[in-house]
């Protein structure tokens, strides 16, 4: 609890995986990535409780093992690939509510597949919803301006175009404003974000990461990620 707002933290992780069998369980070093968000989660006492949402009953059982909460499965219509994140925490925070008989205030989601945050990222991203009265709160990574939008290509039967139109008017970089992209690492929502299932309501804000952090899709992320934590 954190100025008398209760906090409930999910992570989602479904059974299936298209880039790497069993992403979820895969592990760094000796940890599996759920082990490494699980202690992470533990060693905030701000947080009224941890979860796991998850149609695997292997993952469950790893979850449990380092404290997170596991009340039921997902429902099938909530664990395809297809499923999209406020689903499945709006089912989360009302199974979570019926369980414990209490409800929640602030709803953060940790995805496993971001294993670099830090326990100060978390906080910072609780403190910052509540301090503020923000709706939502995304950690975000500022783009280098190489990758900025507006100096990305299509392609379309092998003709090239700009992305943007207005590419064409890029000369320097000085003329490009900072971008950022969301980085995975943490989110928070209040619990009528939730409920609305609207992730990006309006008064919505960020912090920003400087440290390194990697989304896992792919089995060269997942080596990436070991170089820099083994």
């Amino acid at each position: 609890m954190y100025k008398k707002k209760k906090i409930l933290a999910v992570i989602p992780a479904r059974g299936g995986s298209k880039g790497i069998r069993d992403k979820n369980l895969k592990k760094i070093g000796k940890k599996s990535l759920i082990e490494i968000t699980a202690n992470i989660l533990n060693r905030i006492n701000l947080i009224d409780c941890s979860m796991i949402s998850t149609d695997s009953l292997k993952i469950a059982k790893e979850a449990k093992k380092f404290g997170l909460k596991f009340f039921k499965k997902r429902a099938k219509n909530l664990s395809g690939h297809k499923v999209g994140d406020a689903p499945v925490l709006k089912d989360a925070l009302y199974m979570a509510e019926k369980k414990m008989n209490m409800k929640f205030d602030i709803i953060l989601m940790c995805q496993v597949t971001s294993p670099l945050r830090k326990m100060k990222d978390i906080i910072s991203c609780i403190k910052l919803i509540i301090n503020k009265n923000f709706n939502s709160v995304w950690s975000i990574s500022k783009v280098d301006r190489k990758f900025h939008p507006l100096k990305q290509l299509k392609l379309i039967k092998n003709d090239l175009y700009y992305f943007n139109s207005y590419g064409s008017k890029i000369i320097t970089r000085q003329q490009l404003n900072d971008t950022y992209i969301r980085n995975g690492a943490i989110y928070a929502f209040t619990r009528k974000s939730i409920q609305n299932m609207n992730l990006l309501p309006k008064k919505s804000g960020a912090i920003v990461l400087k440290s390194k952090q990697v989304s896992i899709d792919t089995k060269d992320d997942l080596n990436y990620v070991k170089r820099l934590l083994v």
